[in-house]
């Protein structure tokens, strides 16, 4: 699959690249897909979560009632989970969500995310670029030139810019990340992911198995 490569003023250079078929144009993979976003989504939870059970509750130990004969359910004191402001049986505990996923499970799911952009023309690739200051309305101008400012954008530099990420850091419909920050769950969140010309150098060294075979 070609793609024009256009500059930031929205021009088409001439220029076309190809799109790796074994990246851009496999069958995507809906279960990887799961898996992969299951697995970020996990990571973003802090699991701080907690709540008091019985014996961590301050209040006397003293019995408040007969143990049988009463008509309802047994309790000893006021700590009791059958009483309000007791304690919580098998309330939540701090833990972590984190679960294991194999290294080229990730791969595919990240190519079947790609798969799916390339099927729906929702890739743009631009000329390396950056700007001299951060200045959003820069940044804004990119955009309207390449007809997508009114779309999610995912934009993947090969390296950290500084200028390019200030400058679309007010905008919540942009988020700029490199590489290396490439995972499904931004791509398929995005309307349209649009690469430079470096950084689709680099998807194809890092995610083409066939130059690692």
């Amino acid at each position: 699959m070609e793609v024009s490569v256009y500059n930031i003023k929205g021009e088409d250079t001439g220029r076309k690249v190809v799109l790796n078929a074994s990246i851009f144009g496999i069958e995507p993979n809906d279960h990887a897909i799961y898996l992969d976003v299951k697995q970020y989504m996990a990571n973003q939870r802090q699991g701080t979560h907690k709540s008091k059970e019985r014996s961590e509750i301050s209040g006397s130990t003293r019995k408040l009632g007969r143990q049988k004969g009463g008509g309802g359910a047994r309790r000893g004191d006021v700590n009791s989970p059958v009483l309000v402001g007791g304690g919580r049986v098998f309330g939540p505990r701090p833990r972590d969500y984190y679960f294991k996923l194999n290294k080229k499970v990730k791969a595919l799911a990240r190519k079947s995310a790609l798969s799916y952009k390339a099927q729906n023309n929702a890739i743009v690739v631009v000329e390396d670029f950056s700007f001299e200051a951060p200045k959003t309305k820069n940044f804004i101008d990119v955009l309207k030139n390449l007809n997508i400012s009114d779309k999610k954008l995912l934009l993947i530099l090969p390296e950290a810019n500084k200028n390019v990420y200030l400058s679309a850091r007010n905008l919540k419909a942009a988020n700029v990340q490199t590489i290396s920050g490439l995972n499904t769950y931004r791509v398929l969140d995005a309307g349209v992911v649009v690469f430079t010309e470096k950084s689709l150098s680099a998807v194809d060294n890092i995610l083409d198995t066939k130059k690692e075979a």
